[in-house]
């Protein structure tokens, strides 16, 4: 199935055994809540899905799974973090073989590229498969930013198709779209700035916390796009304190306590990260207690 590039797509978490090997049945779980919820779209093994943790065959392990949920009624990505192009191209040819619809890359990690080495990281791993591509732009984590010109040479593969723009600069979505319009479509990939950037244009959102809250999510989505901008402003606003835990270092297990919360997931992580603890566990507990639970589960929406 071709992603549309609109819509909510999730940065899915991974889901964990106490011992930390894949747990697929709850994995399963989340995804059907979501998809119920009506998101438009998975992405598997991104950072949120603590991609540095899991091997290749995992990844595709997890890409089977989602499939098997996703069914048909919307597209799974897999995401795309190496080190070196050629495990990236041997990462691709592998996902589109085990049925991906589409892949999200980073540039290459652990290493800090010159603008042409990224640029032929992307092109080498999009023209060694058919599947269309995402590219995850965030110079703020990750210390490279593909900037308009880089696009440039990029999108002239055809299927390089979309930008996670994470570059915290919400005049970045005017600027993409007053060179490129819609042949290279945008999606927000900071919840916090998800409906600025929706208003100013962008086709998507790539969300974090739509893995404990996917209703809220879509919600705000789907009225933004129909413009009704004041009902979308009041969820977003209720909705924000939850979302600034998407920014910062200790994501993954900022969702996970909330996907735990929220009977969507566990909390179980793989090493190096641990769970929350001590004082800072229970100021994201009383975060989303006082504004998910109280609220949301109320029937706000």
């Amino acid at each position: 199935m071709q992603p549309t590039w609109n819509g909510v797509y999730p940065a899915v978490t991974t889901q964990f055994k106490e011992n930390g090997d894949l747990d697929i049945p709850a994995f399963q779980h989340n995804l059907r809540v979501q998809l119920e919820a009506g998101v438009h779209g998975l992405i598997i093994g991104g950072s949120l899905g603590e991609s540095s943790t899991l091997t290749h065959d995992e990844r595709v392990e997890l890409l089977r799974a989602a499939k098997n949920i996703a069914s048909g009624k919307v597209p799974v990505l897999l995401n795309i973090a190496e080190g070196s192009t050629r495990q990236a191209v041997n990462l691709a040819r592998r996902a589109q073989y085990d049925g991906a619809d589409g892949l999200m890359v980073l540039p290459p990690m652990m290493y800090k590229p010159t603008d042409a080495e990224t640029v032929a990281y992307f092109r080498t791993v999009a023209l060694s498969t058919d599947l269309p591509i995402l590219i995850y732009n965030n110079p703020v984590d990750y210390k490279v930013e593909v900037t308009p010109d880089m696009f440039a040479e990029l999108l002239k593969l055809e299927n390089i198709q979309a930008v996670k723009e994470s570059t915290r600069d919400i005049s970045n979505v005017t600027r993409l779209l007053n060179r490129f319009g819609d042949r290279l479509k945008i999606l927000c990939g900071v919840d916090t700035l998800a409906l600025e950037e929706l208003i100013m244009g962008a086709h998507g959102w790539v969300a974090g916390l739509v893995d404990a809250f996917p209703r809220e999510t879509v919600a705000i989505y789907n009225l933004a796009k129909a413009g009704r901008i004041a009902e979308a402003q009041a969820i977003y606003r209720w909705f924000l304190p939850i979302l600034e835990l998407d920014i910062s270092p200790q994501l993954v297990q900022n969702i996970k306590l909330a996907e735990l919360m929220t009977g969507m997931g566990t909390e179980h992580l793989r090493p190096p990260r641990m769970k929350l603890a001590g004082a800072e566990r229970e100021r994201v507990r009383a975060i989303i207690a006082a504004r998910g639970l109280n609220t949301a589960r109320a029937g706000r929406i």
